[in-house]
């Protein structure tokens, strides 16, 4: 029987051969990696996967899905929220770096993003179809429309870059926007910032876009008494990747110093 496509999983079937070659040759999958597939679907890509690697591990939360996927003796079906996958024991099982891919849900697709986020030393490369929208604004630069908090913690760890687009006619049933293939490379040396720390300063400066920095930011950084020399005369989005970073690391000197060690750590 034919599977129709859950409005409540966002599911949107990848149908274009060309496409799916296409997205596959991007991957470039290899025998003996690790390689993760969120939301395989009805496995549009995951057959040409698993031809080219021998081996995949695929996360569906979909159980009729999932049912149909375990028929495939060359699969290891994980049925679950992938929010709720501990992608750091699949690389530790493994034994190796994982390549994560997939079509992810359009609806979920910044969680998803911000949970792999937390293991992004535990995994090579990923690469995920996204509304087109969402990859420009990953991949965007200082002073950009679409800079904003999302770019700022993904290039904090990741080298982001869009690598094809992909027509809504493209899926079944279509998607209402266009779509694109992002590429993340994780850095090889990410500055050791405390990621709700960095949260919170992009939020607080994103939080009214057309204001001056001094009238958001600058006022948490006088109440935290930081004292950085950050020049807070301009919007958040002309502040480069490197500066908030920067400025991340600062202000959690500045705590150690305040409270101390002890205090630093319980507040981690």
């Amino acid at each position: 029987m034919a599977h129709v496509a859950r409005k409540r999983f966002g599911q949107h079937f990848l149908v274009d051969a060309g496409v799916i070659a296409g997205i596959v040759d991007v991957i470039d999958p290899r025998p003996g990696q690790a390689l993760v597939e969120i939301g395989p679907g009805l496995g549009a890509m995951t057959q040409p996967l698993v031809e080219r690697a021998g081996a995949l591990t695929v996360i569906e939360l979909d159980r009729d899905l999932a049912a149909r996927l375990r028929r495939h003796a060359q699969l290891t079906v994980i049925e679950a929220d992938v929010l709720k996958v501990d992608f750091a024991a699949l690389a530790e099982s493994a034994g190796r770096k994982l390549r994560v891919v997939g079509n992810l849900p359009y609806n979920i697709s910044t969680p998803i993003l911000f949970h792999l986020l937390q293991v992004a030393p535990q995994v090579a490369d990923q690469h995920f179809m996204l509304q087109k929208e969402v990859v420009e604004r990953m991949a965007a630069a200082p002073g950009s429309k679409d800079y904003g908090r999302l770019t700022v913690m993904l290039q904090w760890r990741y080298d982001i870059e869009s690598v094809l687009d992909v027509p809504p006619d493209a899926f079944d049933p279509p998607p209402r926007v266009d779509s694109a293939v992002v590429r993340m490379l994780p850095l090889p040396a990410a500055a050791p910032v405390m990621p709700a720390l960095l949260s919170e300063i992009v939020t607080v400066a994103f939080s009214q876009r057309r204001k001056l920095l001094r009238n958001t930011l600058g006022r948490w950084l006088e109440e935290r008494g930081v004292d950085s020399g950050f020049d807070t005369q301009r919007r958040a989005e002309e502040v480069p990747v490197h500066e908030y970073l920067a400025l991340a690391l600062q202000a959690a000197a500045g705590d150690a110093r305040s409270n101390g060690p002890a205090d630093l750590v319980r507040r981690r």
